[in-house]
């Protein structure tokens, strides 16, 4: 009798994922993305722990800001398509799903802006982490006000803040809970994967491309539902954000091939950059 009900309990959860899957293609599309360009970036083990470690954080944050409102303020997930896909509690998988490879793409975008010498210095380390953060925060512009629209497009009506808020219906203690999340993921990340005193140079092009995907099918869908204030907004950020980083980038990167042409060369204890 035990084994028959958890062999029923095993086929409920993959019917469930499965319609995750039929309801989300575009988030298991992004994953794959995610999963490709980090494999050829920072390896298949760095990519699988970046992956389950960035889920962990983001499941937790929302569960405890779906019940006490910390980190990302006070929501609730209306519960609408509980039965059709999988829940972890009383959040849709899907969505601690996604913080990972939204959080890749943000890396891989800092990475690119601060130079491969980043990992070279605790400051380097810092500087990284915080970028990410922002990075993530800023895509939030755009994808927190069209989601809490998600029913008048393919996401649905799934989750609401109870209070409203001050950015188009989300509030800003929102945008501070992705800040901490985005920190928390590559924080942990870097800390315990990501070695030490050497450049990590690595392929972060894929996980840019990732980014701007991700923002462009959002800007894409807000325009779709008519909300042209929203993504004029997000593109005017964007388009400063680039910019700007497009200018540490040529700073930073060409401060870093100037010491390297100028280092010694390497022997047997180690590397200077």
């Amino acid at each position: 009798m035990t084994i028959d009900v958890a062999l029923a309990g095993l086929v409920s959860i993959a019917g469930r994922l499965v319609g995750t899957f039929v309801l989300r293609p575009y988030v298991f599309g992004f994953l794959a993305f995610f999963l490709l360009a980090g494999v050829r970036d920072i390896g298949r083990v760095r990519t699988v722990g970046f992956l389950l470690w960035g889920g962990v954080v983001a499941l937790v944050a929302e569960l405890v800001s779906t019940r006490v409102g910390i980190p990302f303020g006070l929501y609730h997930y209306t519960g609408a398509t509980r039965g059709l896909e999988l829940f972890l509690g009383n959040v849709p998988f899907f969505s601690p799903l996604s913080f990972p490879f939204l959080a890749y793409g943000a890396f891989c975008l800092a990475r690119w802006s601060l130079g491969p010498g980043w990992s070279t210095t605790r400051a380097g380390r810092v500087r990284m982490v915080t970028l990410v953060g922002v990075l993530m925060m800023l895509l939030d512009v755009v994808i927190d006000p069209l989601a809490v629209r998600g029913g008048r497009w393919f996401l649905g009506h799934i989750f609401y803040y109870p209070e409203g808020g001050l950015y188009f219906g989300v509030p800003l203690s929102n945008f501070l809970g992705w800040l901490v999340v985005g920190w928390i993921t590559v924080g942990g990340f870097v800390w315990a994967l990501v070695p030490r005193g050497a450049a990590a140079p690595g392929a972060p092009g894929p996980g840019i491309a990732l980014y701007y995907l991700v923002l462009g099918v959002n800007l894409s869908v807000t325009l779709w539902i008519g909300e042209g204030l929203i993504a004029a907004v997000g593109l005017v950020v964007h388009s400063g954000l680039f910019l700007l980083l497009y200018g540490v980038n040529r700073v930073t990167v060409g401060r870093w091939s100037a010491e390297a042409l100028s280092a010694p060369v390497m022997t047997g204890e180690g590397t200077r950059p």
